[in-house]
């Protein structure tokens, strides 16, 4: 079943909720913007290779860097994948900002002071203060059960965060979700259900104005759309655009959704009405994407292969949504 409201408040959690101060936005209010891509298919390009399998960037406006986890091979009897949050400055300058994070998504809270995490190492959704990089519990488990392994993850203005939970970093670790993968919402310290239909769901994305959800059915291979109502429940779920392997994604100001496909290598790019406008290439199994650079118009992506992965960028036309 999908669009469940009932809630409940998961214990020891700390709420992300926005404060009174956000960061400024780079789309321009009630801004007309023109194509998105130079071309058809766009081609980026690596900035560094090497990394072992990255995932979740995000661009940190405050201090003008990308945050991106690098995930290891699973280790120990539970085979988890241990993973650190890694910080680029541009041009090249690669460093741990935070070690032994269990992170795949990540995402910068919209006053900026903290990155939310989706963290497969203890199964929930943590948030990390970027001054004094201390972790605190967002989303602890759903009716007492833990999650699969939480993936992926987009937060609003108002502080509601939806985020994904396939089983893919789960490990030998218990199945305490009955078979299911699952979109959760999590507002006020309070979680909620949005569907536990979707066969491996991966990217979770939101509009510009926050009145659409965006998720990734990585087993379906097929991006579903849904309905957001102020109080950050959903509804309304539809089909919006079908393509091979669907993992992380990425929006722009003027609604563009960005999708990686890990089986193409490729992101492919929509418009708000689901028509495909073209892709841009990043080598192999690509697997995420974000905006950032001090205009918003550089794309990063994250692609290659187990033990070789690569941070890409390529420079496009229309800015992108910080959240």
């Amino acid at each position: 079943m999908w669009t469940v409201t009932t809630a409940i408040v998961a214990a020891g959690v700390v709420t992300p909720a926005a404060s009174g101060t956000t960061t400024a936005s780079p789309c321009a209010p009630d801004g007309t913007y023109g194509p998105p891509l130079p071309s058809q298919s766009v081609t980026s390009q690596l900035i560094r290779g090497g990394f072992n399998f990255l995932e979740g960037p995000t661009w940190d406006q405050r201090t003008g860097t990308l945050l991106l986890s690098n995930m290891q091979n699973p280790t120990g009897p539970q085979g988890v994948q241990p993973s650190a949050i890694l910080r680029y400055t541009p041009p090249g300058t690669f460093e741990t900002f935070i070690a032994d994070s269990g992170s795949n998504g990540l995402a910068i809270t919209a006053d900026g002071t903290r990155v939310l995490a989706a963290t497969h190492d203890n199964r929930t959704v943590s948030s990390y203060n970027l001054t004094d990089r201390s972790r605190t519990t967002v989303a602890a488990n759903f009716l007492g059960h833990a999650f699969n392994s939480p993936n992926d993850l987009t937060t609003g203005r108002d502080g509601t965060t939806y985020f994904s939970d396939p089983n893919y970093q789960r490990g030998n670790r218990a199945d305490e979700q009955g078979g299911r993968t699952s979109v959760f919402r999590v507002r006020d310290g309070v979680v909620g259900l949005v569907d536990d239909t979707l066969p491996q769901p991966n990217g979770v994305v939101l509009s510009p104005d926050g009145k659409t959800l965006y998720v990734g059915a990585t087993g379906a291979d097929a991006i579903m759309k849904y309905t957001v109502f102020p109080d950050g429940t959903t509804g309304n779920r539809t089909t919006f655009a079908n393509m091979r392997t669907p993992d992380g994604a990425t929006i722009d100001c003027a609604g563009n959704v960005y999708w990686a496909s890990f089986d193409e290598g490729l992101v492919h790019v929509f418009s708000p009405s689901g028509a495909q406008l073209g892709t841009i290439s990043a080598g192999r199994n690509t697997t995420n994407a974000a905006f950032g650079g001090p205009d918003g118009r550089t794309l990063y992506l994250t692609s290659g292969v187990s033990g070789a992965f690569g941070l890409y960028q390529t420079r496009l036309n229309v800015p992108g949504n910080p959240y």
